[in-house]
């Protein structure tokens, strides 16, 4: 076990997966899985160039999984809404795991379906 401090590349890929996981609290927190990479990319963003990359995508894919969530709300009036807050809702996980990943090995991850409000 080594006791050499972390290096700035190691605590950047931190933040920037951090971007990302975030968002997870969402699904205890309401509008957590805004708050969260809302918060981490205020605070970082100026310091380490990297996280305002990971933090904008992050933001602009829950702002868009919350767009998809009231759509499909709406739609549970006809039913189908169902299926599609599921889906919208495993699809969140799904990409914020692998774009958490991504981010920890220090690779960019663009999600997919995203609206690009932050550019």
């Amino acid at each position: 076990m080594s006791d050499a401090p972390p290096t700035a590349s190691s605590q950047a890929r931190t933040w920037d997966m951090l971007c990302h996981l975030t968002a997870l609290a969402g699904f205890i927190i309401p509008f957590g899985n805004l708050l969260g990479p809302l918060l981490i990319w205020l605070i970082k963003k100026n310091e380490i160039p990297s996280v305002d990359a990971h933090g904008k995508e992050s933001l602009n894919f829950q702002i868009s999984i919350l767009i998809y969530a009231i759509i499909s709300g709406i739609l549970v009036l006809v039913l189908i809404g169902f299926v599609l807050l599921f889906a919208v809702g495993l699809m969140s996980l799904i990409c914020v795991i692998i774009a958490s990943v991504k981010a920890s090995n220090g690779v960019p991850y663009r999600y997919p379906l995203t609206i690009r409000f932050l550019q």
